[in-house]
């Protein structure tokens, strides 16, 4: 693959790294102890009544979702700058041929090609 791509990939990853980390930062903490783990901030008011308790749930479940979709995402993006510096991104886990430029151009993070993903 060539070298001018995979750099102009490479800093495509890096800006949706951060672009990740930081929404994830607005609502979670990331677990010290778990690699590529987040966890939602419960949203804890003081003196509240049912209603708002109630509220306050479906916010923290919302969260729960949000936080899941940016995590995976977020992991993918770290699983595709580590093949980089092993000089492994771009080929496909499931048949080990190369990936496409129009794919990783779409999406840098993609694992597999686009035969395998149907």
């Amino acid at each position: 693959m060539d070298k001018k791509l995979i750099e102009k990939l490479k800093e495509k990853l890096e800006t949706e790294k951060k672009s990740l980390q930081k929404e994830l930062e607005s609502f979670a903490t990331e677990d010290p102890n778990l690699k590529h783990n987040w966890d939602a901030k419960y949203p804890n008011r003081e003196d509240g009544d049912k209603d708002e308790e109630a509220d306050e749930v479906q916010e923290y479940n919302n969260k729960l979702s949000l936080e899941y979709s940016l995590e995976s995402k977020l992991k993918d993006v770290n699983i595709a700058l580590e093949k980089i510096e092993n000089g492994k991104y771009g080929i496909c886990e499931n048949c080990g041929k190369e990936i496409t430029e129009e794919r990783l151009l779409a999406c840098p993070e993609a694992k597999t090609c686009l035969k395998c993903q149907k």
